[in-house]
């Protein structure tokens, strides 16, 4: 499994939103600047957080963003289904599979995919915040 940019920079600015929650809506330039994100890429971001119900937004000189939900309520595995096409690539049929590959492997990666799937749904984004880093200790 491989994270893009667009998923990345969408979890990084969430936590900003996170660490920032108790300051109202938050502009854009703020997070961009805190982040080092392009500003015009969080642009690109912005649509797919919305229509997942994710962000909360407003205009005007007080405008900007923040959470739709609390942090303990956000999950990494929400996030990223909205900004990836897949959190793994699922072989759902055997049209999916290259005939050279044989077909006891469709266990293998649809079960790596729900592995994968339900460790991110139980880390959200107060985790995150909470994390110590230089202290992992990752169990799946």
């Amino acid at each position: 499994m491989k994270i893009s940019a667009k998923g990345r920079y969408a979890l990084s600015m969430l936590l900003d939103l996170a660490e920032h929650q108790n300051e109202g809506y938050i502009t854009l330039r703020d997070i961009s600047e805190r982040r080092q994100i392009s500003k015009k890429y969080l642009e690109q971001i912005i649509p797919v957080l919305n229509k997942g119900n994710i962000l909360r937004t407003t205009r005007g000189s007080h405008g900007g963003y923040m959470l739709a939900k609390r942090p303990e309520n956000c999950t990494a595995g929400e996030i990223l289904r909205l900004t990836e096409n897949t959190l793994f690539n699922r072989i759902d049929s055997v049209s999916d599979i290259d005939e050279r590959i044989d077909m006891r492997y469709v266990p293998l990666c649809n079960g790596l995919d729900r592995v994968v799937s339900e460790y991110l749904d139980r880390i959200t984004l107060q985790d995150i915040l909470d994390w110590n880093i230089g202290a992992f200790d990752y169990v799946i």
